[in-house]
């Protein structure tokens, strides 16, 4: 059994509740950089802490990739501004991608709801509406969810 009286926090860095989180210790061991890098880097921007209350900062997982990311980066000879860029720019284009799908998705179902509405209502109307949806528009938007996908 669990104590209930315990931290949100603590519960989740235990694995208890959701995704386990790291203190900045842990991050360092895992990754072989020290405890400064990590706290260098997180002031800059390129990773993100949440503070506890009793303000420990935990780190996501992913944390880990993100720093082996930046160190072979720097290998590459890489300034920490454009190693910044590049991981904004992944970030972008990350989240645009998914807007696109959000939006192609939605538009798809318009057009299934509005062709099941006409269907019901008016015969006459159904067949004109779907004539002017040409092949070419539903071919485009057949790739557009594979390519997505």
């Amino acid at each position: 059994m669990y104590n209930l009286s315990c931290n949100h926090n603590v519960l989740v860095r235990r694995g208890l509740v959701g995704t386990e989180k790291l203190r900045i210790g842990e991050l360092a061991d895992k990754t072989n950089v020290t405890k400064r890098t990590i706290d260098y880097y997180t002031n800059l921007g390129l990773l993100k802490a949440e503070r506890s209350a009793s303000n420990y900062r935990y780190y996501d997982p992913s944390s880990i990739e993100r720093i082996e990311f930046i160190e072979k980066r720097k290998q590459d000879g890489m300034s920490l501004d454009d190693i910044k860029k590049e991981i904004i720019a992944k970030y972008s284009e990350e989240v645009d991608v998914l807007e696109l799908r959000l939006k192609i998705k939605g538009l798809e179902k318009e057009v299934s709801e509005i062709l099941a509405q006409l269907e019901k209502t008016d015969k006459k109307k159904y067949d004109d509406i779907k004539k002017k949806i040409s092949h070419e528009s539903l071919s485009l938007i057949q790739t557009l969810l594979l390519l997505l996908s």
